[in-house]
């Protein structure tokens, strides 16, 4: 009987691991990295014939530190993409892929069916960033291949936040471009660069993106009172009448909104900490102070009259009616509300330290 018994568990141990094979997959459908090709940047723009132009800024994966910059043309990305692959001895992987980038053009005819696209394929991450080219891409990316061997580094330290990225530049993610063009009350505005004479990447300023397309175009300093309503212009150095240069070391927003006879109404407040770096004269504190303040709240003005004039939300005032408006009436916050929005900034400026004050 033990025998017997010895043999009846060990069939049923034998039959259990023959049911967990199925479960064990083991790496069979890994690529080994020297098998897959992973591009840092993606370029997009449209042919004559209406049909898309795909580069892939792709570094080598052995010890040379090259780059290979590959470029084909269709209907769908996805199509160029299994192209690509299909001509290439690996297989190319967008989930490394840091950042896409469209020419003007492309911008101005909208880009609503490739970030949709983006978003449903998943083979991009929604963090990548996003680009738009003030050249054509045959140029942009002949130049940078030209000045670099580590073309795809440069642009993306160009963009990062520990390297060489800074308050004047916009910060637009693929997530962010779906949002906006999904949103009644929320557009953005997205960097536009181009390759430089001195240096590997010139910063243009920013596009108005409304609805995923390109409506208008905005200069540094503009970008950097944006990015002081999206609470990211710490480290940004505002330049007062070629006289004194200040630089935020932190920024604090409130708003109050109402409506009123259907005419919506929103007051808000900057407040600013700040620290001298230079300054030529004998300008005091509060002169500082006043022009500071003074400055910001006219870049502002300016820009919001421009953004009204073109029904372009980027500081996504509407965000601040949602308790006021219903959802039909959000639908037609752009045309209907934001037009005739009374909006009003103040800007409060605190100095934490005079710096590199000097008097010359």
């Amino acid at each position: 009987m033990n025998k017997l018994a010895t043999i009846r568990i060990t069939f049923k141990f034998v039959l259990l691991l023959v049911a967990m094979v199925p479960f064990v997959t083991g790496c069979w459908d890994i690529k080994d990295i020297n098998h897959r090709s992973l591009p840092v940047i993606m370029g997009i723009s449209l042919t004559e014939e209406n049909q898309y132009k795909v580069f892939l800024d792709i570094p080598a994966t052995n010890e040379t530190s090259t780059v290979n910059i590959v470029s084909e043309t269709g209907d769908t990305i996805n199509k160029i993409i299994d192209h690509i692959s299909m001509n290439m001895e690996t297989q190319v992987d967008l989930l490394h892929l840091k950042i896409v980038i469209v020419d003007k053009i492309f911008a101005r005819n909208g880009m609503e069916d490739i970030i949709s696209a983006f978003n449903r394929s998943r083979d991009i991450s929604s963090k990548t960033l996003f680009a738009i080219s003030d050249q054509g891409l045959d140029q942009f990316f002949s130049d940078m291949a030209a000045k670099s061997e580590h073309s795809g580094n440069i642009i993306y330290d160009f963009f990062e936040e520990n390297a060489g990225w800074n308050p004047q530049l916009a910060d637009t993610r693929i997530w962010q471009m779906f949002r906006s063009i999904h949103s009644y009350t929320h557009d953005v505005i997205v960097p536009i660069i181009r390759s430089g004479r001195s240096t590997s990447i010139e910063c243009m300023g920013s596009a108005i993106i409304k609805n995923g397309r390109m409506t208008g175009q905005i200069g540094s300093d503009e970008t950097l009172v944006a990015n002081a309503f999206y609470g990211k212009s710490a480290f940004g150095k505002v330049e007062i009448m070629d006289s004194t240069t200040v630089q935020i070391i932190s920024n604090r927003l409130t708003h109050h909104s109402w409506m009123k006879n259907d005419k919506p109404y929103l007051r808000s407040h900057l407040r600013l900490k700040v620290t001298i770096l230079d300054s030529r004269g004998h300008l005091t504190e509060e002169q500082i102070k006043e022009r500071l303040e003074a400055l910001l709240t006219s870049r502002l003005d300016q820009m919001f009259k421009k953004t009204q004039k073109e029904q372009a939300d980027i500081f996504a005032l509407g965000q601040y009616f949602r308790n006021h408006l219903n959802r039909e009436q959000l639908r037609d916050w752009r045309t209907t509300y934001y037009p005739n929005l009374d909006f009003k900034l103040h800007v409060t400026t605190i100095i934490e330290n005079r710096g590199n004050l000097k008097s010359l």
